[in-house]
């Protein structure tokens, strides 16, 4: 249970100082965490409290949203990727955007079509802030997301698409995330992971529901409730020679609405039988 890490979105209603002491007391060596409730928390106290109690930063949530262009997109990474090194965060989580005009959960307006330009504003916008992370010791950590968020949220969608655009920087600067709940269905997953040996930044773990909630982004259950093998996908990330945290990300209506300290003791449980590294 070493490289367990708790995403801090699994148990929402905690904030960073809760979550921090949930952690502490569950025996919870690392934490994930977002980066609204870090600037709420305040970044300086958000240091302080982890550094206390003996943890790590197993990733920071988010970056990306490149696909809008301009320049306030890339001065949020900047100071994104700022904030990521303040935490001595293993990487920063990078949802790069969807289809520039289509906002989340929102009516569609004025938009574009363009899918291939919107994944090369992606890459565009990379080659300014890889370097940037560079300087700072930071890793990207590019996320393909589900098809079903292509047009609104990750203009990624699989991880090969992930590790092209990775390809053109050294490892340590921009990696990919290997996201169960994303990747599960793709029928070359396995062949890409493999090749992402040396890229993987982090490997996050929950369940595909089925069927799934009205509110799609919602679909992601605790291991054991949903209809993923977990074993096949761990072994691959294991023999990808990924040896980081393995964190537990869970956006579920029900799941945020428990007690987070139960929700913490069930995870654990769910990971040891599934998970098992």
């Amino acid at each position: 249970m070493s490289r367990f890490a708790l995403n801090q979105w699994t148990t929402r209603r905690w904030s960073v100082a809760e979550a921090v002491d949930g952690c502490a007391r569950h025996g919870v060596e690392a934490i994930g965490l977002w980066r609204q409730e870090v600037a709420a928390q305040g970044l300086a106290e958000t240091v302080k409290l982890v550094s206390d109690a003996g943890l790590r930063v197993s990733s920071l949530c988010r970056g990306g949203f490149l696909t809008s262009g301009g320049p306030q997109a890339l001065d949020d990474n900047r100071r994104a990727i700022d904030e990521a090194a303040e935490l001595e965060a293993a990487c920063l989580v990078m949802v790069v955007g969807g289809l520039p005009g289509v906002v989340p959960g929102e009516p569609l307006g004025e938009i574009s079509r363009d899918l291939p330009a919107a994944r090369e504003r992606v890459a565009e916008a990379l080659a300014v802030l890889a370097p940037y992370a560079g300087e700072r010791g930071v890793r990207l950590a590019l996320e393909p997301l589900h098809p079903m968020y292509c047009a609104d949220r990750a203009v990624l969608s699989t991880l090969g698409q992930a590790l092209d655009l990775a390809e053109p920087y050294p490892p340590e600067q921009v990696g990919v995330v290997v996201d169960t709940f994303h990747v599960w269905w793709d029928p070359q997953v396995l062949a890409q992971i493999a090749r992402a040996s040396g890229r993987i930044a982090s490997y996050q773990v929950c369940d595909f529901l089925s069927p799934l909630p009205a509110d799609v982004l919602l679909g992601r259950g605790v291991m054991g409730d949903g209809v993923i093998d977990f074993a096949p996908l761990t072994r691959a990330v294991a023999e990808a020679g990924y040896t980081g945290d393995i964190e537990v990300e869970i956006f579920n209506a029900d799941v945020w609405a428990a007690d987070p300290d139960e929700v913490l003791t069930r995870v654990k449980a769910r990971f040891g039988e599934l998970i098992g590294a």
